[in-house]
């Protein structure tokens, strides 16, 4: 399915297309396995680096529970955030979804047909869609410029995919036929899913360097879950759906896993990390209003963009805490925003 994550072009605009690098030799790792007691866990991953094929054995403690929270008014300029709007020209629909510590921004524009792009301050748009795809979102950038994403193919399928210098590989869990890769890391291990044929969705690590697969199992998790960012430490963001159809994020860090709820939300989704383990997000108040979050250090702060307060989604962030997501504005149009302290 499509995420959240989810013009006509500018002439300094620049639109690059190479050869699709087929996916090469993958393997299974083990997998990351939280066990049903939440008393404690293991994790057992063959991804080498910064996963170095670890094991864990570790006690959950009140980490479960709803963590204590701060948030801020509405409306305000919040924790010295400035904001600024992000639209593709001649566009009503923008999201941005990722940004590196360079300001360099992953994204995509066109609600009825997705095409990726890259954003700088200095060069403005460069289109990047997976070659030969119908529509393409790009997701997660890191420090080098590589960015993850996934495509939709002719016949509909999505594809999680890399671009590692230009060049564009395809990262499908094996024999699964929608997958979506949603962040990525200095060491080019990439957070993500596949849904199975009944249509659960299954978070997993793909380390493109060793090309294993690492499955994340939530027992909880009985709607699905996915993994939406990872850091170079390997902490891991994402969200899951219990057996009554709430949606609650989460933080792999530290050999904790922790469930994140806002206060008083009745959804609550997160989107990415940085290096620092801050978390970024959304959640639906009581009212069935959206507004970003971010949580760092056990506290939760509420963050809307002035210009769409109640529809604010917060998708990603960088290790200097500046913030990308997109909101709806007054008028309808769907438009990205920066936030920097």
């Amino acid at each position: 399915m499509p995420t959240g994550k989810q013009a006509e072009f500018e002439q300094l605009s620049r639109l690059s297309w190479v050869p699709s690098q087929q996916q090469g030799p993958i393997s299974l790792g083990k997998n990351i396995f939280i066990n049903k007691q939440y008393q404690n866990y293991k994790i057992h991953t063959q991804m080498e680096k910064n996963m170095k094929k670890i094991a864990f054995t570790l006690a959950l403690v009140a980490a479960m529970s709803i963590c204590s929270a701060t948030a801020t008014l509405g409306g305000e300029e919040r924790e010295g955030f400035h904001f600024r709007t992000i639209s593709f020209p001649n566009d009503t629909f923008t999201q941005l979804l990722g940004i590196n510590d360079f300001e360099t921004i992953a994204g995509y524009h066109g609600a009825a047909s997705n095409v990726g792009f890259v954003f700088s301050f200095r060069n403005n748009f460069t289109l990047e869609n997976f070659p030969n795809s119908a529509q393409t979102q790009v997701i997660g950038i890191n420090n080098r410029g590589y960015t993850d994403g996934f495509y939709i193919d002719a016949a509909g399928t999505n594809h999680g995919f890399l671009d590692i210098n230009g060049t564009f590989t395809t990262v499908d869990f094996p024999g699964t036929t929608l997958n979506q890769l949603l962040g990525l890391n200095n060491l080019e291990q990439a957070a993500g899913y596949y849904a199975d044929a009944a249509g659960i969705d299954h978070p997993y690590i793909f380390d493109n360097k060793g090309g294993v697969f690492s499955v994340i199992t939530i027992p909880a998790a009985v709607g699905g879950a996915q993994a939406t960012g990872i850091n170079d430490k390997g902490s891991i963001s994402g969200f899951y759906i219990d057996s009554a159809g709430k949606n609650h994020g989460f933080l792999i860090s530290k050999g904790e896993f922790r469930t994140l709820d806002f206060p008083g939300s009745t959804l609550t989704q997160a989107f990415g990390l940085n290096n620092h383990d801050e978390v970024v997000g959304a959640y639906v108040d009581a009212s069935g209003l959206t507004h970003g979050f971010i949580f760092d250090n056990g506290e939760f702060t509420s963050v809307d963009d002035p210009n769409g307060i109640g529809t604010t989604t917060i998708n990603g962030v960088n290790d200097r805490g500046q913030i990308v997501g997109f909101y709806v504005a007054a008028g309808g149009n769907t438009d990205g925003f920066v936030g920097s302290r």
